[in-house]
């Protein structure tokens, strides 16, 4: 049995990545565990590449290939995604453990506990109010912590609309997307829930990703399409080519595109801020 393996480059935010700016040869490094799903990554503000695992561990690796892990205190917590904040420090997301983590560069982990239960913490962003913001796909809320570890929680307006993904706007607010709610949100950093109807029916947005473009754009799983929606909350939205392609990520290219893989069609697709969309296969 082959070990899990990471990809030893300078990511984004997410994994998903601007392919064509990739060398031509790809430098593999095995985690130190057999059967371990590597989950999403970060730049650190160390150099360095941070990823959550699925062994309850926190992963650091280096450009030069050299891996070090810290385990999580809480058992089975899940980490999920996983950003650098304003404090110098890596946060996270504990999907099962119902907590928000901070692991400093030198690896020492601190917990604080979501106050709604079972809340399914997922995704996490730094705000423009120097604390970082989390959605909770099962408690329906978007929270807030600062880099002391205080929590707030804002109900989203739509019952059992499963906020996903989030990101920063360019104009201050927080941004997300409600899979279920078929919707894309807007929560001001004084709490303020503002909702968009997503055009397609049962669309399932789930990425989000402030664009070049001072633009928000989003991926639809199932309405197969990348939309995009002003800050005044005009919506555009672009069909993928290949059918049931099934979108997830997306991040910004340094070429000035925007990137997302296709779980479904196997490929990498390229959008400009115009919509002008490509395809590559893998």
């Amino acid at each position: 049995m082959t070990k899990t393996r990471v990809v030893s480059l300078a990511l984004a935010s997410y994994s998903t990545i601007a392919l064509a700016q990739l060398p031509p040869s790809i430098k593999e490094i095995a985690l130190p565990e057999l059967n371990v799903i590597p989950a999403l990554i970060t730049s650190g503000p160390d150099g360095a590449l941070w990823f959550t695992e699925s062994s309850n561990k926190i992963g650091r690796i280096t450009t030069a290939g050299a891996i070090t892990e810290f385990p999580i205190p809480t058992a089975n917590s899940l980490a999920i995604d996983i950003t650098s904040g304003p404090d110098g420090a890596l946060w996270f997301t504990e999907y099962d453990g119902n907590k928000i983590g901070r692991i400093t560069t030198a690896g020492f982990i601190t917990e604080f506990p979501v106050p709604t239960a079972n809340s399914l913490a997922i995704d996490i962003t730094p705000g423009s109010d120097g604390a970082l913001w989390f959605t909770e796909l099962n408690g329906n809320k978007i929270g807030r912590i600062t880099t002391a570890g205080e929590i707030t929680e804002y109900p989203v307006p739509t019952p059992n609309s499963q906020p996903y993904g989030i990101t920063r706007g360019r104009d201050g607010a927080l941004w997300f997307t409600e899979g279920l709610g078929n919707k894309i949100g807007r929560i001001t950093t004084a709490g303020t829930v503002t909702e968009f109807p997503i055009p397609t029916a049962s669309s399932r947005p789930a990425s989000i990703i402030s664009g070049p473009d001072g633009a928000l754009w989003f991926t639809e799983d199932l309405g197969n399409k990348i939309g995009r929606i002003t800050t005044a909350g005009t919506i555009t939205e672009f069909p993928i080519p290949t059918a049931g392609g099934g979108p997830y990520k997306i991040t910004s290219g340094p070429d000035g595109a925007l990137w997302f893989p296709e779980a479904r069609g196997k490929k990498i697709g390229r959008i400009t801020t115009a919509g002008a969309l490509t395809e590559y296969r893998e």
